[in-house]
């Protein structure tokens, strides 16, 4: 391998300082030489192109509307995240929220099972928290509940009302966008 100091002889020699001033000029002579024979095609390509960029736009406000239409055929859809301690209390306070209607879906992520002698860990939640003054770490069950914005207030009071903590965690994030099937299905799975 050259060294750094044959690199910077080969940069700095006469010879590339003359094609370092050249290639500009190069450069000119070539877009004279091609540009010119293709200046003709180019521009009635460009009224093409312009053509089909206006096709492009009104599908794309086509797509715009049919996607407002199917929105309209929804209702503000919301994600809840919600905290308990184990498997069994995950299982029995997504059931009842199911049951009850008061979410399509709850998905249910797992925290740590742990055994007498050893520990099996899953992909799970494991929270750190201020509890009276005192740092806790436990291992959790997440519920991820997918409802409608105006069912939050009853869902909240539902999981308070069985819920093993004294303050369970009810937290709600605005759903945007995705599929909007699914958006509809959460509407017809949950009551009015």
């Amino acid at each position: 391998m050259p060294s750094p100091l044959r690199f910077r002889s080969i940069l700095t020699s006469p010879h590339l300082l003359l094609l370092g001033r050249r290639l500009p000029i190069v450069g000119a002579l070539c877009l004279l030489s091609f540009g010119l024979s293709n200046l003709h095609s180019s521009l009635s390509s460009s009224a093409a192109a312009a053509g089909s960029l206006s096709v492009l736009r009104s599908r794309s406000v086509q797509a715009r509307t049919k996607m407002e239409a199917a929105a309209s055929s929804t209702v503000p859809s919301i994600v809840v995240y919600v905290t308990v301690p184990n498997k069994e209390a995950g299982k029995k306070l997504a059931e009842s929220i199911v049951k009850e209607r008061l979410a399509a879906c709850v998905n249910r992520v797992p925290g740590i099972l742990k055994h007498l002698f050893l520990t099996f860990y899953y992909a799970g939640v494991e929270s750190v928290y201020e509890w009276k003054g005192e740092i806790q770490t436990d291992s959790e069950e997440l519920l991820i509940i997918k409802t409608r914005e105006s069912l939050l207030g009853a869902l909240t009071e539902h999981v308070k009302a069985n819920h093993e903590y004294e303050l369970p965690e009810v937290i709600a994030l605005p759903i945007t966008g995705g599929n909007l099937q699914y958006l509809e299905w959460i509407k017809n799975s949950t009551r009015d």
